[in-house]
């Protein structure tokens, strides 16, 4: 149902050019955005390409089970089926500084890889020598590999297990780390099931770091009770409490398998707020890739519809 059927359905006075620009927006959000699928399953790249533009961001998550180089032929597989491959890198999971050089030069090499996104990883312990996202950028192996941009996460509930003013502190250095190596940066937050704080979130870093690019994440399709465990674990359990409180049925409303009302919400902050620098969203998909595209190309292929 589009923007404007819901607005009309809901019985309100409707500003039918506010609501089409706004669908707009929500179209040019997903066209401009990405998604993420598993690195056991190269063979879901051709899939999502027929269903994606060209150049498509895709990212490859690094799993505690899977080694750095176990996600190349994924990577590989998504280069060939003419999308762009990102791979996720969690520091706490790299052994040492020879793993981590040898996949960024395999990386590069082979699968064309010119961005990734640098992660801290959740192990009690760090596996290796890096402890940290930083702690790889202080390596200088990123900007020598040949990699362009590097991607940092943003927490819009905070983090599980680290305070705000240590993630603030992190995220100021790595930016330093990265514009002295003269690599590109930009975010990708986690998602969220309250809009609400997903734009003060945004709304911050439009002050703090303008510019900044701002990729939005969102619970991709998937079933309910996958997505309330996913939820659990990624962090996101201040929305998650919230929701609780207010009954099961409110859980049952906002983490329903489509994303539409976060997605609506987003666009109609960028709508008003000029200095908005959320240029995409990435759909997280807790191995529901193909649906997830799917999901996409109902957006992007709205672009240029009359409303």
């Amino acid at each position: 149902m589009s923007f404007l059927e819901n607005a009309a359905d809901a019985g309100r006075s409707v500003d039918r050019p506010a609501v089409a620009r706004t669908a707009s927006i929500a179209a040019e959000l997903v066209s401009g955005g990405s998604l993420e699928m598993g690195a056991h399953r190269p063979q879901d790249a051709r899939d999502i390409a027929a269903l994606l533009p060209a150049g498509t961001p895709v990212y490859i998550n690094h799993l505690p089970r899977h080694k750095l180089l176990d996600t190349l032929p994924t990577l590989i597989a998504v280069r060939e089926a003419g999308l762009e491959p990102i791979p996720h890198i969690a520091a706490r999971r790299v052994k040492d500084r020879a793993e981590f050089q040898a996949f960024l030069t395999r990386a590069v090499g082979d699968a064309g890889v010119r961005k990734a996104l640098i992660l801290g990883g959740d192990e009690p312990e760090a596996l290796g020598d890096y402890a940290d996202s930083a702690a790889l950028l202080r390596e200088g192996l990123l900007a020598a590999s040949g990699l362009r941009e590097i991607g940092l996460p943003g927490y819009p509930e905070g983090h599980p297990r680290i305070p705000r003013a240590v993630l603030d502190s992190s995220f100021a250095e790595k930016l330093s780390l990265a514009a002295r190596q003269g690599l590109g940066t930009y975010i990708v937050t986690q998602f969220s099931f309250a809009p609400a704080r997903v734009i003060e979130y945004c709304a911050g870093l439009a002050r703090t770091a303008p510019a900044v690019p701002i990729y939005v994440g969102l619970a991709g399709p998937t079933n309910p009770v996958a997505l309330l465990r996913f939820a659990q674990r990624c962090g996101v359990s201040a929305s998650l409490r919230a929701l609780r409180a207010q009954g099961m049925e409110a859980v049952r409303l906002v983490t329903h398998t489509d994303p539409e009302q976060q997605l609506s919400a987003l666009a109609r902050y960028c709508a008003v707020h000029a200095e908005c620098n959320v240029v995409g969203v990435h759909l997280f998909t807790f191995g529901g890739v193909t649906s997830a595209a799917k999901w996409m190309n109902r957006y992007i292929s709205s672009l240029g519809s009359p409303a």
